[in-house]
């Protein structure tokens, strides 16, 4: 019984110190890169067509303007004259800040609804939560949103307010 209390608790304080050591790499990769030289990237989803559309490098004070350029409700209409299986996804732009792989996707419904997924590397916390592991790629999701909710997560991630994006997208 002993044996077993004490791998237990050695368990529990590998698992604690993983996630201290997380919490010090993550203010240590905020605080390398200042937000003013933040490296973002932008792809695109057209509904016809299979392929995602890379855009490539954009800087961060083009990021509004390019979701403001992308006409959202020609390819929403577009979608309408179309077969099911003519679709290949909703209309959705991808931006990802490089620096610390955290990104989102806004992606428009309906004229009024909109989806945004928010990726991000994370660690998560496995067998029964006494381990911790990181995911590159842990995404969330939130439905029924608005174009303003859309461009306000657009925002946070430009100026990368993580914790806006942490509470608003779960």
């Amino acid at each position: 019984m002993k044996k077993l209390i004490l791998i237990f608790s050695l368990l529990t304080l590998i698992a604690s110190s993983c996630g201290q050591v997380n919490k010090k790499e993550n203010n240590l990769n905020n605080n390398n890169k200042s937000i003013e030289n933040m490296n973002f990237r932008a792809s695109f989803c057209d509904p016809l067509k299979p392929d995602i559309i890379e855009i490539g490098n954009v800087e961060k004070g083009k990021i509004m303007e390019l979701f403001d350029k992308i006409p959202w409700s020609e390819h929403l209409e577009k979608m309408k004259t179309v077969k099911d299986n003519e679709i290949y996804y909703s209309p959705s732009l991808e931006i990802e800040n490089k620096d610390n792989r955290n990104g989102i996707v806004v992606s428009a419904i309906d004229g009024k609804e909109w989806y945004v997924f928010y990726k991000r590397p994370k660690r998560i916390k496995v067998f029964f939560g006494l381990f911790e592991r990181m995911n590159n790629n842990y995404l969330t999701e939130v439905h029924g949103q608005t174009e303003n909710d859309a461009r306000s997560c657009l925002e946070a991630l430009i100026r990368n307010d993580l914790q806006f994006l942490e509470n608003k997208i779960k």
